[in-house]
């Protein structure tokens, strides 16, 4: 049985839930829906003869605020509530920084690292060179690192995935979101890249502004796809994909799909000893989310993508 000590909360964030939920296979709807994340209780509630993760248990919960780690505690039948996140140690297997503000990421997921424990830290890991290229230093060590938006494992990618030979030459790919770029762009920056088996990016370019994000990427193979990110507009996650032959449209929808098969690569990697995702392919994507940001800061200059 993997011990496995969750990390949260961020705002807005409700994976310390939900994932607590699907790795123990249990969970209280009415302590969901009264902390606000009824969408979280409706899914769960679906999807409950699937609920649980063989191998693993949620063991340990540490958050900044003791009432909200008594909440998940209640929610998903966690054991124990730890005062300090440090205090995980050598009571868990692994843990999941469930956290998505990646200016949090190194300094809460570096006591572990330095411990040996496999983590896995919600997207995107970082959003400044300085921390990509901390964690970056620690995977060379050999450090268990493993990180990646779930919608990698989008099971709608996965249907079209299995149809791209039917789409002749690949020539454009096009994907819109809602919300931010930071934390919402990189959403749709791996659904693009796992569905085209991680090609490498060379350029990227911000044509839009904040809050109305435009981004255009251009891969070593000369494949390009622009990704709009607007805050205004009815939530979504769709991407298109236009060969010679034919086209798709993805719509993305199923959270708690690509949820559950997330935690489960995660849970495997761990009985593996490594991860299964490649820390190079977590590190393509996040220096694509960053150059968009250096390019909108730089008026829409084309950011050349370093090795």
């Amino acid at each position: 049985m993997i011990r496995t000590g969750i990390i949260g909360m961020s705002p807005g964030n409700a994976h310390p839930y939900s994932w607590s939920a699907i790795i123990n296979g249990c969970f209280n709807a009415e302590e969901i829906n009264r902390v606000g994340y009824p969408a979280v209780s409706d899914y769960l509630k679906a999807n409950e003869d699937t609920l649980g993760i063989n191998g693993a248990k949620v063991t340990c919960v540490w958050t900044q605020d003791k009432e909200i780690s008594e909440s998940i505690a209640k929610t998903t039948q966690i054991e124990t509530i730890v005062n300090n996140m440090e205090e995980m140690i050598g009571l868990v297997d692994a843990v999941i920084l469930a956290r998505d503000d990646p200016k949090n990421h190194v300094a809460m997921a570096k006591p572990f690292i330095d411990a040996g424990i496999p983590v896995f830290i919600d997207k995107p890991l970082a959003v400044t060179k300085e921390d990509l290229h901390y964690f970056s230093e620690q995977v060379a060590k050999g450090k268990f690192i493993m990180s990646c938006s779930s919608m990698r494992y989008a099971n709608e990618g996965r249907i079209v995935k299995q149809e791209l030979a039917s789409l002749g030459k690949l020539e454009l790919a096009t994907a819109v979101g809602k919300k931010d770029w930071i934390k919402y762009g990189v959403h749709l920056l791996e659904a693009l890249f796992a569905l085209l088996d991680d090609p490498k990016p060379v350029s990227v370019k911000h044509v839009g502004e904040s809050g109305k994000d435009i981004v255009y990427v251009e891969f070593e193979n000369g494949f390009r796809a622009t990704l709009h990110l607007f805050m205004e507009i009815s939530p979504t996650f769709q991407l298109s994909l236009f060969g010679q032959k034919g086209w798709r449209l993805i719509d993305v929808k199923n959270s708690y799909s690509m949820f559950r098969d997330n935690i489960i690569e995660f849970i495997r990697s761990v009985e593996e000893g490594e991860p299964r995702l490649s820390f190079e392919k977590t590190r393509a994507i996040i220096n694509t989310l960053m150059g968009a940001m250096e390019s909108l800061k730089k008026g829409g200059e084309t950011i050349h993508l370093a090795e």
